[in-house]
């Protein structure tokens, strides 16, 4: 597939089948995960697939918690909440009582010891780490897109982070940054998105100021 096609097709896809993925193929989209760039080339992530239906099934149950809580406020809103915002939260609330079943779940941990973070003393939260580990996540989701596999993106679980680390045997100096679950689509799955035009994000040699088309002889 095309890079520009994956990109521009890939859906957070939250229902997901059981039947299991390939070993090969699995194996094709963390290899895909290795070769993100990291700050030194350090790589400073691990990642644990989770196939296991008991730890499944307690992830599944800390997810439903933070997933209830998260979504308290949307809920709250009925009829009113903007209709995409009820789809995406019937496709959540499907992967909250389905997360036990799907084949595997992807988490990521990071060494923040490993990371060159040089905002760490800036007046604002600290983001420059997590560009050695979601690069990773990324070029993992783009082959499952490839792999006509479906995934998304959640971080709920990061609340749990004290369980999730007892769980799987984490070690104290590891975090963890991101938890995909993977499978094939119950539905459709990947398709057109929507996103805003590089207009409203792109600006020009200063902020605010607007791109400009210029022709090159």
């Amino acid at each position: 597939m095309d890079l520009y096609e994956a990109m521009g097709s890939q859906r957070a896809v939250r229902r997901l089948r059981i039947d299991p993925i390939p070993e090969d193929v699995l194996s094709r989209v963390l290899t895909a995960a290795s070769w993100a760039p990291t700050g030194g080339n350090v790589q400073p992530f691990r990642m644990i697939t989770v196939q296991d239906r008991q730890k499944l099934s307690v992830l599944q149950g800390l997810y439903a918690q933070e997933w209830t809580s998260y979504t308290q406020e949307m809920r709250a809103e009925g009829s009113a909440l903007a209709l995409a915002r009820q789809k995406m939260l019937r496709a959540g609330d499907y992967l909250a009582a389905h997360l036990a079943q799907v084949p595997v779940m992807v988490i990521f941990c990071f060494n923040p010891a490993l990371m060159a973070i040089t905002d760490a003393d800036l007046d604002r939260p600290s983001v420059v780490g997590g560009g050695s580990v979601y690069t990773a996540v990324q070029n993992l989701m783009l082959a499952c897109r490839v792999e006509g596999l479906g995934c998304v993106l959640t971080t709920l679980l990061c609340y749990q982070e004290a369980a999730i680390k007892d769980l799987l045997a984490i070690p104290e100096d590891w975090g963890t940054c991101a938890h995909i679950p993977i499978g094939y689509p119950v539905l459709k799955g990947h398709g057109p998105i929507t996103r805003r035009p590089i207009e409203k994000l792109v600006f020009q040699d200063a902020w605010g100021q607007a791109m400009t088309n210029k022709e090159r002889s």
